[in-house]
């Protein structure tokens, strides 16, 4: 199996390319200056996003996972004074354009393996869980799902399918040492979910667990 990985330099991006090539699968890994086995493939640039494509050479796609994520706002608190537009336009790049660039990009490649897109995007972006703050990356996870449930609907006829992720609140850079799951069981109960993914279940929202997740 193919599998590619956005963001694979850390956290749970990187426990997913460790066990998918432990399994003996080969794994495309990417990080925004690559080196350490990893395609650099910079997430707001769309010419960095076809090139990762072109780079591939046609082959199949097994698997895009799209895992590289951004965070800034994290710790803005004023409404009146905070959330700067240039944070909303990077993280929005990051974190809804890129995915949808890179499965426009490598379409070719899952047509050609009848492949999965897995999107990662986080119980923060359930409008039923609203909870005030971190206005950004709530919004950017939200539109992330709302585009998974679009994708699994334009892309159902091609016998591709597509699932969305809460990957849970995992002890990275981004989620605190506080966190209450480890970078290698969220990235095994993923991968197990991944696995799970059909034509059948396209569109599903999910925990890292593989509990349904409210939308």
């Amino acid at each position: 199996m193919h599998v590619v990985i956005t963001g694979a330099s850390r956290g749970v991006g990187a426990a997913l390319k460790s066990a998918y090539e432990a399994a003996g699968h080969r794994v495309t890994g990417t990080s925004r200056r690559g080196g350490d086995g990893l395609v650099a493939a910079e997430m707001t640039d769309p010419a960095s996003i076809r090139a990762l494509a072109e780079g591939l050479g046609g082959a199949p796609v097994d698997l895009l996972v799209c895992n590289a994520g951004l965070y800034l706002d994290k710790g803005q608190k004023d409404i009146a004074t905070g959330y700067p537009p240039e944070m909303w336009a990077e993280q929005l790049a990051v974190n809804v354009t890129a995915p949808f660039l890179c499965v426009q990009a490598l379409l070719p490649n899952l047509r050609d393996a009848r492949g999965k897109v897995a999107i990662i995007s986080s119980q923060m972006g359930s409008s039923t869980l609203a909870s005030g703050n971190a206005f950004i990356y709530r919004a950017s996870k939200a539109a992330a799902l709302n585009l998974g449930l679009n994708l699994a609907t334009a892309l159902k006829d091609d016998g591709i399918a597509v699932g969305i992720y809460h990957p849970g609140w995992v002890q990275t850079d981004m989620g605190g040492a506080a966190a209450a799951v480890t970078p290698g069981d969220s990235a095994a109960g993923l991968a197990a979910r991944f696995e799970e993914l059909s034509p059948e279940t396209t569109g599903c929202f999910r925990t890292w667990d593989g509990r349904a997740h409210a939308v």
